[in-house]
């Protein structure tokens, strides 16, 4: 079983950027698709970026493509979140998932962090 832990997440200016990081434990992060979703109050959770278990496919939904940028690094057991340009609509609560790496990379994914909060002030 894999355990996650997101961090990077706060209080940022409209334009501004962060970095979210999130960190696996219990099992390698190779074994795993990564994705970042979102829930803002009110908002189903959404699927924001997601990384295949080598890297070589990457998915971004439409509103944040050109704005974030998903990566991973393997040995580090750590997936990122790149945030840049952010908008006051980026604000939601982020959640890191990982799912079998013989899945769709917008498919299922089973297991997940708890969140970090990002709020973008205008």
């Amino acid at each position: 079983q894999v355990q996650l832990v997101e961090s990077g997440g706060g209080l940022v200016q409209a334009g501004g950027s962060l970095r979210l990081s999130c960190e696996a434990s219990g099992r390698p992060l190779r074994n795993y698709n990564m994705g970042w979703f979102r829930q803002a109050p009110g908002k189903e959770r959404e699927l924001v970026a997601a990384i295949s278990w080598s890297g070589a496919r990457t998915y971004y939904t439409d509103s944040v493509k050109g704005r974030f940028t998903i990566s991973r690094d393997n040995a580090k057991n750590t997936v990122y979140l790149q945030m840049n340009s952010l908008k006051p609509e980026d604000t939601a609560v982020y959640y890191c998932a990982a799912g079998d790496r013989y899945s769709s990379i917008i498919g299922r994914y089973d297991y997940w962090g708890q969140g970090t909060q990002v709020t973008v002030s205008s």
